[in-house]
């Protein structure tokens, strides 16, 4: 699997990484989790991708994995008080956090810890960023990081406190492509792509069942991609060829409980998109798109 450099952190990273909320929320078994991400690992994916407030799925992931260890970056994410008594974003809260993270992923240090869809008021405040910062002081996390979209993210990037930014990016989700990606950028930051497929909203011919879809499945009834009408496999293929050709981009984060899709994912990324269907694809967006299709969280 192709291989970039995370920006400044100096990270090779696989394009693809596993997004770790599916098997949280869902409740997978960990027999079922060991096979689909030891599949990932040996496919050439290195980089996996949680949360604190995904469920079990840094449990998991730990109970998993956690033996290869040196096999893979692992990003996790907090803010949200899942299990704690304090509100969201209190700033002890957030140190707990990050230590039961350590505990339940099996490791001394993660490779990135990003401020889970943090407000722009908050990260004005400064004091969430700060506990970020201290836990790197202390040699619980290699880098610090952001997760989230719109002007929260344009801050985030601004304020450059971050070494890495995670947003939404997609056939459907392009309103940070000019707005926050070229200075993120120029700044030098490693670019992480969430939802990179839309969440294959227009898989099923009709509006999805899961409301977090719904938005794409609606944006896409309006933009009416040709390449949409084509196989699954190929149109996914363009999409995700789509999101990881745009500049700046590292890495497409990715769910799935299936353990063959990886081996397959990698063979639908055969090569750059052409440069014609991604202008395409970004003139269809701006002639298409009104100025409330915000980048989704």
């Amino acid at each position: 699997m192709e291989k970039r450099l995370l920006g400044k952190t100096g990270m090779n990273v696989s394009v693809l990484g596993f997004g770790g909320a599916e098997i949280g929320f869902e409740n997978a078994e960990p027999a079922a989790v060991h096979r689909l991400l030891s599949s990932a690992l040996d496919a050439g994916l290195n980089v996996i991708d949680t949360a604190e407030c995904y469920n079990t799925s840094e449990e998991l992931i730990g109970q998993s994995v956690g033996h290869r260890r040196k096999d893979y970056f692992l990003f996790s994410k907090c803010g949200h008080a899942y299990g704690f008594e304090q509100p969201d974003w209190d700033l002890g809260m957030l140190a707990q956090s990050i230590d039961r993270s350590l505990v339940r992923l099996r490791t001394d240090r993660l490779d990135l810890i990003q401020l889970h869809s943090c407000s722009e008021a908050f990260l004005k405040k400064g004091d969430v960023t700060g506990v970020l910062l201290r836990a790197k002081e202390a040699g619980k996390v290699r880098f610090i990081g952001y997760s989230g979209d719109n002007q929260a993210a344009q801050y985030a990037v601004a304020c450059g406190a971050f070494d890495v930014l995670q947003m939404s990016i997609s056939i459907a989700d392009q309103q940070g492509v000019d707005s926050i990606l070229p200075e993120a950028q120029r700044r030098g930051m490693g670019i992480i792509a969430k939802r990179p497929i839309a969440n294959a909203a227009w898989k099923e011919g009709r509006k999805p069942s899961n409301p977090y879809a719904h938005c794409y499945w609606d944006r896409l009834q309006k933009l009416q991609y040709d390449f949409l009408q084509r196989n699954l496999s190929e149109a996914v293929s363009l999409a995700m060829r789509f999101t990881l050709g745009l500049p700046g981009v590292h890495t497409a984060i990715v769910g799935t409980k299936n353990p063959d899709r990886w081996a397959e994912n990698v063979t639908l990324l055969s090569g750059p998109l052409p440069p014609p269907e991604t202008a395409s694809i970004r003139a269809r967006w701006k002639q298409v798109a009104t100025s409330d299709w915000y980048g989704q969280i």
